[in-house]
């Protein structure tokens, strides 16, 4: 998962499963030693010396955070027929609930008790408003520019050498720009332009091409990158998406198939993105 792509619910979620976890070797309980008795030999048990407990409460808020991670990096995952963030939220109100009456049993709750309450309650805030909340839907780290997506000197994910992000003077082409239509280097002619004060070549270059179609319409791959959050579907036309492109991330365009393209995303899977609005194209 690329870690621009997280929001800022996505990172209260995980600061809560890491609060809940160190919560568990802390002490379950408390108690008052005796005056004139060492107590020092008696150790306060944690959540490691009770299963059940360490299962219902502290693994289950952990590993329920883990799921909804995870399925908003890879949407469509499902678990006996429930999507993944479903399973994972799940998780964590039930880590909440078994926390909420466990510490209402405890004569004397110790910090790990109530830190790991705090912690379920912080998690289940962060999983159920996440989506909901426009500001925890906000991104976690701000987009890079493309001259920040690479390291100097270092070719994009797939480009041989030679293919850059950019255009030179700041121009980008946008996408279904095609070279007649001005971009390109400064002062350079353009694709099918014959260089001018050359009558003989401009009069070549107006002559059709023998013994083969024209390329004009030709699709080249291209990467480009996604202004906010978009799903990509697969192939077969299933309405499950099968990721999510994330800004600041660029990617490959591999085919286009009327207003959509085909993407193919950094771990090599292909789908259709439908929506192609304000893609910036490198």
């Amino acid at each position: 998962m690329n870690i621009r792509s997280l929001t800022r619910g996505d990172g209260v979620v995980i600061g809560a499963a890491v609060v809940l976890f160190i919560a568990s070797f802390l002490d379950f309980s408390s108690y008052d030693c005796p005056q004139g008795v060492d107590c020092s030999r008696y150790d306060s048990p944690n959540a490691w010396d009770s299963l059940g407990l360490l299962m219902s409460v502290f693994l289950a808020g952990v590993i329920g955070a883990a799921l909804v991670i995870v399925s908003r990096a890879m949407p469509g995952r499902k678990v006996v027929g429930l999507d993944l963030g479903q399973f994972g939220t799940a998780l964590t109100v039930f880590a909440l609930w078994t926390a909420f009456w466990t510490i209402l049993d405890v004569n004397n709750a110790g910090a790990g008790l109530i830190l790991g309450l705090l912690a379920a309650i912080v998690l289940v805030a962060g999983t159920v408003a996440g989506p909901l909340i426009p500001a925890f839907k906000a991104p976690l780290l701000s987009p890079a520019s493309p001259a920040q997506g690479v390291g100097a000197g270092q070719a994009p994910y797939g480009a041989g050498p030679g293919q850059g992000y950019g255009f030179p003077a700041g121009q980008q082409q946008p996408y279904g720009a095609q070279p007649s239509q001005g971009y390109g280097y400064p002062g350079a002619p353009q694709q099918g332009q014959p260089a001018q004060g050359d009558p003989a070549q401009a009069q070549q270059a107006q002559q059709p091409a023998q013994g083969g179609a024209a390329t004009a319409g030709e699709f080249t791959a291209f990467w480009f990158a996604v202004p906010v959050a978009r799903p990509l579907y697969g192939e077969d036309g299933s309405p499950n998406p099968i990721a999510e492109l994330a800004p600041g991330t660029w990617y490959l365009a591999v085919e286009q198939r009327g207003q959509s393209l085909i993407a193919q995303t950094q771990d090599g899977r292909r789908g259709v993105l439908q929506d192609t609005t304000g893609i910036q194209r490198g």
